[in-house]
């Protein structure tokens, strides 16, 4: 059964790339997008791919970029129907025992935790009047550790992620709004590029069940479900799809 988002408004952060290919799928199913993102060029390269939607150039962890985002998605549509918390990023950092640890932990956080509690925050009304809905992308991240010291910041505002995506489910449910959150393992994404980690994607092949590292269309294809009627029973959820990477035993 196709899933059909005509005259939904469907807003997404961190569409400008990778897992902001939701971007297309949505729009195929007749949503109003709107896109949010920092690049431009990235931007209007996916905006090109899709059928009219609405560009907002904006950083999610400034705050008034973050009321700037829904004040004029409501301006343009007047509604919110879903909600598609996907910014994220990592910074290269020496960890605990290095001496830029709080500056890279300042700045994930910002983006990974914080930019998502503004926009719930701001949107929450907005998806109570509609019934809507809620999909914060965190990461198998938030449920492991970590031996890469650089990486304690993101694995950290992951886990934090997935507890808010539960802790807002619970407080919007009885208004008949529904938060789920989507945790990919390796996806082929411009994430590696973007943080500076010198290793490929085919590198996490083998860190895999199924020895194979996901598209973006296929974790698009899952908020697409999350976000559908098709859910209407689930919130409160973590869907993992990582090809099998939590579970693999050397």
């Amino acid at each position: 059964m196709k899933m059909d988002f005509k005259n939904k408004v469907v807003i997404i952060t961190g569409a400008s790339s990778g897992i902001g290919a939701a971007a297309k799928i949505f729009s195929d199913a007749g949503a109003r997008v709107v896109m949010v993102g920092r690049n431009e060029t990235k931007l209007s390269a996916v905006a090109a791919r899709c059928s009219s939607p609405f560009v907002i150039r904006a950083d999610v962890a400034k705050d008034n970029d973050a009321r700037r985002i829904i004040d004029e998605t409501i301006e343009k549509f007047g509604q919110i129907d879903v909600l598609v918390n996907n910014a994220g990023l990592t910074i290269n950092n020496d960890g605990l025992l290095g001496s830029d640890m709080m500056q890279a932990y300042d700045a994930v956080m910002g983006v990974n935790l914080r930019a998502v509690v503004h926009l719930t925050t701001l949107a929450a009304p907005h998806l109570i009047k509609t019934k809507g809905n809620i999909v914060n992308i965190s990461s198998i991240a938030g449920m492991m550790a970590t031996n890469s010291p650089d990486m304690i910041n993101y694995f950290v505002s992951k886990a934090a992620l997935d507890h808010f995506t539960v802790c807002s489910a619970v407080e919007l449910g009885p208004h008949g709004v529904r938060v789920n959150g989507v945790n990919p393992g390796p996806v082929r994404t411009d994430f590696i590029d973007n943080a500076k980690i010198s290793i490929s994607w085919d590198d996490a092949r083998p860190m895999t069940l199924l020895n194979r590292v996901s598209d973006p269309e296929e974790i698009a294809d899952l908020i697409m479900f999350l976000a559908s009627d098709r859910a209407k029973g689930i919130t409160g959820s973590k869907y993992v799809t990582d090809n099998g990477m939590l579970i693999k035993r050397s």
